[in-house]
């Protein structure tokens, strides 16, 4: 399968790209930097330096490649919570899932692809009693820096989720921890290591009908009944021993 895989570089990426080329698929990975293509080029897969902003550019990369899936997992995040640059880079962040997930929709429908699988959050949901649900709302009615979170997360799933004929599968990570990521144990619920996220990227490859999925550890904040019966998610999967 042919795979153009958005964020190769990304804290996803770099354990997705090896995982995709180790199971026989043919990458194209992307990276904002030049400096990081070489590192997408170790991994095996073909680097393509392109600013998703650049609409025109971007779809000429999608096309080139001529993907059977995109995965998106571009972010913009380089300030953990609480650190100076963390409002900053919630406000990059917020134009990048609303303006970079349109132009990464509008490249994919234009190269005929069938399906794209998409970073999204399970810690937007509206406050509510029991475990949050795909069903349920997310929290709209948010101010400060969480407004901006959750205005975009609404923003990228409604892009992804609304371009006919391209199937989206939406994947609502917990808050990463594990390797490369700003935590070495699960932070709070809900939670889910960096490993179980990427196998379940890897899955939804050719598992789970469009829509949304949640992709936590079942520690009782989120419901991930759904991902485990569709995706066949298991939250223990680890891609390295420990």
């Amino acid at each position: 399968m042919r795979i153009f895989l958005a964020g190769a570089a990304g804290v996803i990426g770099r354990r997705l790209t090896p995982l995709l080329v180790l199971v026989g698929h043919e990458v194209t990975g992307t990276t904002r930097s030049a400096a990081k293509a070489g590192t997408i080029e170790a991994m095996c897969a073909r680097p393509v330096v392109i600013d998703v902003f650049d609409a025109d550019a971007l779809t000429a990369a999608v096309v080139a490649a001529r993907p059977d899936v995109v995965i998106h997992q571009l972010t913009d995040l380089p300030s953990a919570p609480g650190t100076p640059g963390y409002a900053d880079g919630q406000t990059r962040n917020n134009r990048l899932r609303r303006e970079g997930t349109r132009n990464l929709m509008d490249a994919a429908r234009a190269a005929g692809v069938r399906r794209v699988i998409v970073q999204s959050i399970a810690f937007a949901y509206a406050p509510g009693a029991g475990p949050r649900y795909e069903t349920d709302a997310l929290d709209l009615g948010a101010d400060g820096v969480r407004a901006l979170t959750v205005s975009g997360v609404a923003a990228l799933e409604t892009a992804v989720l609304g371009t006919a004929p391209v199937a989206g599968i939406v994947l609502r990570y917990g808050y990463f921890y594990g390797p490369g990521t700003w935590n070495e144990k699960a932070p709070k619920p809900p939670s889910v290591h960096v490993d179980a996220a990427v196998h379940a990227a890897l899955l939804a490859l050719t598992r789970g009908a469009p829509g949304i999925y949640n992709i936590a550890e079942d520690d009782g904040a989120v419901s991930i009944v759904k991902a485990r019966l569709e995706l066949g998610f298991d939250p223990t999967m680890r891609l390295d021993a420990e």
